[in-house]
């Protein structure tokens, strides 16, 4: 069973940065992509980013494009998002989530990141 626990949610004044992790457990960490999908008030989902833990490959919405940066550690299962220079339109639940790499290479790395596995939700609030 995928089981995903994510992390580091918090209030920041816009500018300021934040990092989220995502423990990852009950599949094989190297078959998967994982990332991040948010939730702003009042929107749709929006996949953020996400990492192949085979290959190393990023991927990134272009609103966060140059400010945001994903990690992963895989002897630890973890995923890190380093968020750098928050605006308030950054505001959201952010999901971790997880999707294999053949969904991933067949409908690309947002609708796979929407339609896979997610964990519980962290709250990031960027002030103005």
């Amino acid at each position: 069973e995928v089981q995903l626990q994510a992390s580091g949610g918090g209030l920041v004044q816009a500018g300021g940065s934040l990092r989220l992790s995502c423990a990852a457990s009950g599949f094989t960490f190297d078959d998967y992509v994982i990332g991040w999908v948010r939730q702003a008030p009042g929107k749709e989902h929006e996949g953020v980013s996400c990492i192949s833990s085979s290959d190393g490959s990023t991927y990134y919405a272009d609103s966060v494009k140059g400010r945001f940066t994903i990690s992963s550690d895989n002897a630890e299962n973890t995923v890190y998002l380093q968020m750098n220079s928050l605006k308030p339109e950054d505001t959201a639940v952010y999901y971790c989530a997880a999707a294999s790499e053949t969904v991933l290479k067949t409908l690309g790395w947002g609708r796979s990141l929407l339609l896979g596995s997610w964990g519980q939700g962290t709250l990031v609030t960027v002030s103005s």
